[in-house]
Formats: structure tokens, sequence, C-alpha cells
């Protein structure tokens, strides 16, 4: 607060003649920074030593001196904010930059981007909202899902381009014939980001605090119980098979902390500051994986404009520019791809809404430019007709006879785009005379919806993650959607058959049996893909190693900065 009040103290005595010379009495200066006249001619004393301005005194009581000023504001903000990161004190750094949010980006953009800080290469990365508590459990934004899997390790892990999971914390498991117990091994030795040591009965006692949480009970519904068997095994025990069990302790969600303290994990970096304007990590010196590149990321939170009928946190953000508006034509595109994710639309059968009508509405959708002629930015969706590459949708019989239902209403969540996609088909049912009601839930997942169960049409985003059959069974075995989606018959066999799915130890096999259960979904017209989006990283030209994740993110510990030249 000291430097800031210094540039305060500064900008009042520059404001009333914008910077031109001045003459002025010290009482007139102490006056206007609401100060004694002994603490200006400090103020004034300090600054000219400085080099920020020069003041000649006449003598005599009442005279008036001459006050030059030799740097504007903004750049002794500037000059101060760089000292204040070259000493490692971000937060005085933030303080400095207290603007407006619209000016706040502009502002901080010279400080963000690879940099090397106190001879400590630093990545700052611009974000646009608060994020969200990294709690255990599920996280329904894309950058908390990926911060989790940079503070925290799971049993197993997934490699970048690869389906099948990998040893994380375990770095071997073995399988009993009936599939019902899993001896994971886990390595030695192993740390958490305090220093202490990682020990099993840790592990086992995280792992069943998280089956405290619905959502993870029902996920790992066939787990019996977890026993730390030896010092360096812990074993799962099953009362029916499921092979998805690595991947599921591959998953975000699963990761584990330190069992007395949530915050604490052991992944490639440590969480040490974690505030509504700043996120900061720095690595983890202990890994026993290949050691961070950067020793500091650090998210700045600058946050923007919104609609204000749709929330604080609508705006999807697939496209990541690390640098400076001022060096947008030095920045390149370092990594592209497509969404596997998609945006969907799902639609409840009942007396109000038939399958037939439902079929017709899903034709309205993907047989006219609907989908194509959605007024959004150029790039940034690609429609689609299919869950994953080749999980196409059943194509039926040209169907304009059957006639719409009067009125039917619809529920969606985030991202934005979901809003614009409900406007078009609003304006096209309304041309079929179906009036349809519009109903907006402020969040990315339905946790606190109380409507899910009126809405006959439903809308909205499914993260896909490194394994896209995995997700999609995950997706079908927790989200509240489908228990409030499908009747209770229809739910029981759903899990009953997912139940059968998980059972069979082959993976193509149990992959093309899942792809069986949600093409029968997309058949019955209660499920069907929208558009998937382009995920883009830029950057300087001094950032390196970056590579598109499945989450439009990229794996912080890969980066890295060349050293500065001098």
């Amino acid at each position: 607060m000291r430097l800031l009040n210094r540039l305060h103290q500064y900008q009042r005595l520059w404001l009333p003649s914008s910077g031109e010379p001045q003459q002025a009495t010290v009482a007139e200066l102490a006056a206007r920074c609401f100060c004694s006249e002994r603490h200006v001619r400090t103020l004034l004393r300090q600054a000219q030593e400085a080099g920020w301005l020069t003041w000649q005194a006449q003598s005599g009581r009442g005279k008036r001196g001459t006050l030059r000023f030799l740097v504007t504001p903004a750049t002794l903000r500037n000059q101060m904010m760089e000292q204040a990161l070259d000493k490692g004190r971000q937060q005085n750094a933030l303080e400095l930059a207290q603007l407006a949010p619209e000016e706040l980006r502009s502002l901080l953009s010279p400080f963000l981007g690879g940099r090397w800080q106190n001879n400590t290469p630093t990545l700052r990365i611009p974000y646009y909202r608060p994020l969200a508590p990294l709690r255990p459990g599920f996280q329904p934004g894309r950058a908390e899902q990926h911060l989790v899997g940079q503070v925290f390790c799971g049993l197993t892990r997934f490699v970048h381009e690869q389906s099948q999971p990998e040893g994380d914390l375990a770095h071997h498991w073995e399988i009993s014939a009936d599939g019902l117990r899993w001896r994971f091994y886990i390595r030695s030795p192993l740390y958490w980001h305090n220093g202490d040591a990682i020990t099993t009965e840790q592990l086992q006692r995280r792992f069943n605090q998280l089956l405290t949480l619905p959502s993870l009970r029902t996920l790992f519904a066939s787990v019996s119980n977890v026993e730390a068997t030896h010092a360096q095994c812990l074993t799962f025990k099953l009362h029916r098979a499921d092979y998805w069990l690595p991947h599921r302790l591959a998953s975000y969600c699963s990761v584990l902390a330190h069992p007395d303290d949530a915050q604490i994990g052991c992944g490639p970096f440590r969480l040490t500051r974690f505030d509504a304007d700043l996120v900061r990590l720095e690595s983890h010196e202990r890994y026993h994986l290949s050691h961070p590149l950067l020793q500091a990321v650090e998210y700045w939170i600058t946050p923007q404009l919104f609609d204000q009928d749709l929330g604080s946190s609508c705006r999807h953000p697939v496209q990541v520019a690390i640098g400076q508006p001022d060096e947008l034509s030095q920045l390149r595109m370092v990594s592209s791809s497509i969404s596997l994710g998609f945006c969907w639309l799902a639609m409840r059968k009942s007396a109000r809404l038939t399958q037939a009508q439902a079929r017709r509405i899903v034709q309205i959708i993907h047989q006219t430019p609907l989908l194509h002629q959605l007024p959004l930015e150029e790039g940034l969706i690609t429609p689609s007709d299919a869950l994953l590459p080749g999980w196409t949708l059943p194509r039926w019989p040209d169907d304009d006879s059957t006639p719409l239902p009067d009125r039917l209403t619809l529920l969606y969540h985030l991202p934005i785009e979901l809003h614009t996609m409900a406007q078009q088909l609003k304006r096209a049912l309304a041309a079929l005379g179906c009036e349809l009601t519009m109903v907006f839930h402020d969040g990315k997942s339905w946790d606190g919806c109380n409507t899910l169960a009126d809405a006959d049409i439903l809308m909205g985003d499914r993260l896909i993650g490194e394994a896209p059959e995995y997700a999609l069974e995950q997706w079908l075995r927790y989200d509240p959607l489908w228990p409030n989606l499908l009747c209770p018959a229809q739910f029981t066999h759903l899990q009953t058959t997912l139940d059968a799915v998980q059972a069979q130890p082959d993976d193509a096999q149990r992959s093309s049996a899942l792809q069986s259960v949600l093409t029968s979904l997309m058949d019955d017209a209660t499920l069907t893909p929208l558009f998937n989006y382009h995920y883009q990283v830029s950057a300087p030209p001094g950032v390196n190693g970056i590579r598109l994740n499945t989450l439009g993110w990229f794996d912080f510990s890969r980066a890295w900065l060349p050293a500065p030249e001098s």
C-alpha cells in the first residue's frame, strides 16, 4: 500500500496542470495531498531524489515555488509495478493496477506472457474471470479442471494423445482373474508440497474421503472398500468388475490431496496463492516425474464486462493469447485443434413431446442451415452430427408432416453460445407454430438447478478429456441430467447396461458396447450433438513447449522460456 499511496500523492500533484510546470506554495501542495506542510516537503524531496520531478522553492513564507514533472503517472505506475515484480511482490503490483476492468487489461499487458522476473522464469496468463476454488471432486470449468491436474496427482494419469491411463502415484497395478481385486503399487519416495513424505495410509484416507461425495460415490459404485495392504500397495476390492477403474482414478475428479489439508497436493506445481485477482503456482522441487521447466505460473485475473442477464462467467475462452495487445502482430499460433467436447441438446419424451416430434426437431437443427448460420465469431465453432468421430447421428426418413406441440420449455446453461443457439431454435420453431419458452440456468453444470424435471428440451456443454469414450461413460454415470431426463425405468436400464459394459475386460469391445448405448440415445432423439469448439493458444516468440491438450490448455510443466540475453 505504501507504493500505491506514493503514486496517489504524485497524481494529486500532477492533475491541476496535467503535467505542465506549476507555481504553488507549500501550503497549497499540502492541502492538495491532504497532509502537513512538513510531510509534503518530505514527499517533494523523495520524489526529486527518485527523478520524478523538480521542486525549486522560494525563500520566504507564502512564496510560490516552481514544480516541474519529469515522468507521467502512467510511466511511474509501470516503473513501480516492474520493481514490485522484480522483487516477487505480486500483490503490490496488483494494488498499483487498481483501475476499472476495461482499463486493467491494457495496463497489465506489458507484464503478461513469458518473463524472467527476479531471475525466475515466470509465465503470466491473463484470465477473464475469477477461478473457482480447487475443491475435491468435480469442477465445471475447463481452467479449474486443468489446474487440478497441475497441482494434484492421482494413482493413474492420462498422457497426451493416449487414451489408456498410465501410472502416476502408482507405478504398476495388477488385476485378479475375476476383475474384483486391483492392487496398485505405490512409488517411493513421494512428497507432499509441504515437504512431508507421502504414506499409502494417507492416500487410502483421502480416497475414502472422496467417496463421501455423492457424485464420486456414484462414479465408484462398484468399489466395496480400499485397503492399504502394504506400505507400498493400495488394494481396491470390488463387488462387480469395473475395467474402467484405472480411467476413473486418472480423472481430475479423483486426484488425491493431503487428507488433512485439501489445498496440499503433490503435482508438478504447488499452489502458493489463490485470490480473486491472482493465482500463483510454483514448481514442486520433489515432484516424482519430469520436473517443470518453468518455476512459476500466474493467472492475472482481468475481469471483462458481460451480459448481465447471462451471469458473470458466460464467456467460453477457447482462444488463449499469452502476451500483450501491442504485440499481437508478433504472436504466433502455437497450437490449435477442434475440441472433442461438444455442446448438446436433449429432449424428454412425454405426452407433450413424442418421439416423432423430437426427431423432427433434430432434423430441423441438422438438416436446415440453422447450425451453420449462428451469429457467432468466425472460427469459434464447428457444427457436428457426431458425439465422437464415427459416433454419428442415425438417419431417419424425412418428415415435415408431424405437427409440433403448441408450446415447449427449453432449459440451458453456459456457455454463452448456447444462448445464441436457443434464440435461433426459438425462431425456427415459432415459424412452425411452436412457442418455445427459454429458461437460463446461470452455471456451467446443473448444480443448484431445481427445474431440470420440468423442461422438455435441455442444452449444455460436455467436456471431453484424454480418454473420450470413458469421458462419455463418466457423464452417463454421475450427471444429474440423466435421472431427471429419463423416467425411472429408463434410468435404471441405462445404469444396468453401463454395469454390463464396464465388466468387459477388452478395451475395444467395451468401447463398442458404450457406443451402442449412446447411439440408442441418439436414435431415440433423446440426445443430439450440436457443435464443437476450436481451441487455440497463441504466444509470443519467447514462449516454447506449448501443445494443446483436450481441454484446450497446455501442460505447464513442458513450457519453457529461453534465458535472457543480458
